[in-house]
């Protein structure tokens, strides 16, 4: 919990609550408040909001995806004109970030994969097996990679699996079952299942239009196949896709994630200062060496953090095996029926569970957003066998790591847990599960997860950005842009500039717009791509 998240809200100095943190994309985006004048939970946006003496203290759904509004607004009482408009600002914003990260939006990832699935012919299910020999069989049997690229095809998926599989694995699957209830893990595999398809165009599309220089430097991603698929004309958009991913991964996959590790370790008493210097030179050392250093320390890190991160769940389900039935009966029957609260779990409306499970399956596999079609379009293989690649992707972030998360803390109920009469949300849910079902070690599984994840969400990044500001300004750009990276890290590790955060979050929710308008348009050749798999 940061130091911010424990403050109480107040009104007019009188304390109405201890907040808990509720976690966004690894942030903290909003204080679950459990004391207020009617005896319900109070989400408040923000950080350090004041409200007046009169101001209702009921809560009631908004159009934010993830929070909850309070009835009048906002009730900020402040004279000053400087402080108020950074207040209407912030509102701007909020509203903004809600429409981002709302149901129209989601509706719309969703309504991409389905379409893609369909155009597909459900590629992902009845090729499953094929993708699998065509991947990490290869993998497991050496298989050397032949066509054209700047590292091989499994130094790309861990690359991108790297930023995909992050704290929203674990943060992330608390605060939908938290605020979901154990239905939401059913609509996280929805959104994953559609999003094998939306994964496998992306990458197929980095392939298939990346540019390889006389240098033999490779270009890719979503920028490219905007201006090659759909023409010049388009290039305004795929400019307008750089230039949002450029700055989204200085907050989402900079300072959000060194954030995360510092909270984590601060824990264990390392002082956030620390922390920060220390990630700036383990940083460092990687992404001055570019994507063929980042993929070396990606296929070395990413498979195993992920094993280790496991085999930690799979103990602990071992341990409580007679419960994994009915966690899984949990699911599917909360998946269309409300869930009653119990414990520290307020409860939820199907509509809530089907809301905060798409949203959090989408976090935390990016399909749709296209950033993982940067990396995808530097592997050494055709763009049929790398859209595989990316659709396996989808299947182990969130099929494989986030169902063990979510079942570790529905079989140890961590969920129905108390803490000061507060329930649990985030990692504090994820922490206290693990610590519940493995007594001693179960606390250092998460801390341990926590750090890698983060670390390794950074590097690839850090490549997002600098790839998306040199296809804007040259690459004259990449070096300066890997210095700023690397100073952002520590302002992110001593909890600086929280406001960017937020921004930085809706910016990475609107760079999934450019992203599907080009899916959609290019769903042909897609297919095609698909149709030359012998």
């Amino acid at each position: 919990m940061t130091n911010v998240a424990r403050k109480s809200l107040v009104a007019n100095g009188r304390g109405i609550g201890k907040g808990l943190p509720i976690y966004v994309g690894g942030k903290v985006v909003g204080l679950r408040i459990w004391k207020n004048v009617e005896g319900a939970p109070l989400i408040a946006i923000g950080y350090n909001q004041y409200f007046r003496d009169d101001e209702p203290l009921s809560w009631i759904p908004s159009r934010n995806s993830f929070d909850l509004f309070l009835r009048h607004g906002y009730g900020f009482s402040c004279n000053n004109s400087t402080e108020k408009q950074m207040e209407n600002l912030q509102a701007f914003h909020d509203w903004l970030n809600g429409v981002v990260w709302g149901p129209p939006f989601m509706v719309l990832l969703i309504g991409t994969g389905l379409y893609l699935t369909v155009r597909l012919n459900g590629f992902q299910f009845t090729h499953f097996r094929m993708a699998w020999k065509n991947t990490f069989s290869r993998v497991f049997h050496h298989e050397p990679d032949v066509e054209g690229g700047a590292i091989s095809s499994f130094q790309a998926v861990t690359s991108a699996m790297a930023a995909t599989i992050g704290v929203g694995n674990i943060a992330g699957v608390g605060t939908a079952i938290a605020l979901g209830g154990p239905g939401a893990v059913f609509w996280m595999w929805v959104s994953a299942l559609v999003g094998m398809a939306t994964k496998f165009g992306e990458a197929s599309l980095g392939v298939k239009f990346r540019e390889i220089d006389a240098e033999g430097r490779v270009r890719g991603g979503v920028m490219y196949y905007i201006e090659k698929g759909l023409g010049p004309k388009w290039k305004w958009l795929a400019i307008v896709y750089a230039l949002l991913a450029a700055l989204a991964a200085l907050g989402i996959g900079n300072m959000v994630q060194a954030n995360t590790m510092s909270e984590a370790l601060e824990g264990f008493g390392v002082p956030v200062s620390f922390t920060g210097v220390g990630v700036m030179l383990l940083v460092g050392l990687v992404i001055l060496g570019g994507i063929r250093r980042i993929g070396q320390t990606a296929e070395k890190i990413v498979p195993l953090m992920a094993v280790l991160y496991l085999l930690g769940a799979l103990v602990v389900l071992v341990l409580n095996a007679s419960q994994i039935g009915d966690a899984f009966g949990a699911i599917f029957y909360h998946a269309f029926h409300p869930a009653a609260a119990t414990g520290g779990f307020a409860g939820s409306a199907v509509a809530l569970t089907v809301r905060f499970g798409i949203a959090r399956g989408i976090f935390s596999n990016e399909a749709g957003l296209g950033a993982a079609s940067i990396v995808h379009a530097q592997a050494k293989n055709s763009p049929v066998r790398q859209g595989m690649w990316g659709m396996m992707e989808v299947f182990v972030d969130t099929i494989v790591v986030c169902t063990m998360t979510a079942l570790v803390i529905l079989v140890t109920d961590a969920h129905t847990l108390l803490v000061d009469g507060e329930g649990l949300t985030g990692g504090a849910l994820a922490s206290a599960a693990f610590t519940r079902g493995l007594p001693g070690q179960g606390g250092l599984i998460v801390l341990v997860g926590l750090v890698l994840f983060s670390y390794t969400t950074m590097l690839t990044w850090c490549f997002y950005g600098e790839q998306s500001c040199a296809y804007i300004f040259g690459d004259k750009v990449v070096l300066p842009y890997r210095i700023m990276f690397i100073g952002f890290l520590y302002v992110g590790a001593v909890g600086g500039l929280e406001t960017i955060w937020g921004i930085a979050d809706t910016l990475n929710g609107l760079m999934a717009v450019p992203n599907l308008v080009a899916l959609i348009a290019l769903a042909g050749v897609i297919v095609r791509e698909k149709n030359t798999l012998r």
